[in-house]
């Protein structure tokens, strides 16, 4: 992760977007699967500058037959995660389709460790604040170790399905990987 602390850094924009799609660059706060560089380059196949930061009074959740998290609001609790600069529209599409219908992005102010610069971000928030399937906490570093290689797979997979005229959701694509051996990963 680098240190930067600019609020709005120069970022090439990648690709042929038209004029209009190129000017809205975006804060995206990330905290579970995008915090590897190795996701966010297969979903937005270049790796945006980014900084750590924490998001003050969520709580970052393990879910029940999945290898990802999700935060609620929670009183008294911070995530930490890290800031992707730079956003672009096109890139802000791909990534609310990949968090699917299970999140809802939200725009939150979350705090730069390196400076202690606040400042406004999207996020993906879990949809459901009731779901019976959230539990404990989720380790990025227990992630990276044991569900990270076959996450990228799926990714991939993903991505690959995003180009076709009848692409399935991510929350389809996951299950669908998943499942090929009739299991769901083991859980924490």
């Amino acid at each position: 992760m680098s240190g930067i602390t600019s609020r709005n850094p120069v970022v090439p924009i990648v690709g042929a977007e038209s004029q209009s799609q190129s000017q809205s660059l975006h804060n995206v706060f990330v905290y579970g699967s995008l915090l590897a560089d190795e996701i966010v380059k297969v979903l937005l196949r270049r790796v945006p500058p980014s900084s750590s930061a924490f998001l003050n009074a969520f709580h970052r959740f393990s879910i029940k037959g999945r290898v990802y998290p999700a935060i609620l609001p929670v009183e008294n609790k911070k995530v930490t995660g890290r800031v992707l600069f730079g956003i672009t529209n096109p890139e802000l599409d791909i990534l609310d389709t990949f968090e699917d219908v299970e999140y809802e992005r939200r725009t939150v102010e979350v705090s730069l460790m390196d400076s202690s610069e606040k400042l406004q971000a999207q996020t993906y928030v879990w949809s459901d604040k009731n779901d019976p399937n959230l539990y404990g906490v989720w380790d990025f570093e227990e992630w990276k170790r044991v569900h990270m290689n076959d996450f990228i797979t799926m990714t991939t997979g993903f991505v690959e399905e995003l180009e076709l005229p009848e692409s399935k959701p991510r929350v389809a694509t996951y299950e669908s990987f998943y499942n090929q051996d009739g299991q769901y990963p083991p859980t924490n």
